[in-house]
């Protein structure tokens, strides 16, 4: 798990290669899993460790079969049980630019949340 000392995500090295959100939801267990399943399920991506709280998989582009880390952390405000934050981080391990990669996954990611918090409405 790679947090820093505010069990925070580590802050991106490079914003050419790296994008990290900071997100507020209510009922944050179940977003949470959501987001963890649609991560998941993205094309060639790994599952590196996964716990209730955290989770860090690796993708790989289809081509040259580039890794990048994609991370996700869970944060339960202590002032109400069920809001929180989600810290969400996607990060190239190679090159100094990723070629917008990182923020169409992000983007994508959050546009199936929206979609399948829709769905239950």
């Amino acid at each position: 798990m790679k947090l820093n000392h505010e069990l925070q995500l580590e802050p991106c090295k490079l914003d050419s290669n790296c994008l990290l959100f900071t997100w507020e939801f209510d009922d944050i267990n179940n977003v949470f899993i959501k987001l963890v399943k649609i991560a998941s399920e993205i094309p060639r991506t790994t599952v590196i460790e996964s716990t209730d709280s955290y989770w860090h998989g690796v993708c790989r582009s289809l081509i040259f079969r580039f890794p990048d880390d994609l991370e996700i952390l869970k944060k339960r405000k202590e002032i109400v049980k069920d809001k929180g934050l989600i810290q969400i981080k996607s990060a190239s391990r190679v090159g100094l630019s990723d070629l917008g990669v990182n923020k169409k996954r992000i983007k994508r990611i959050y546009q199936k949340l929206m979609e399948e918090k829709k769905s239950l409405l």
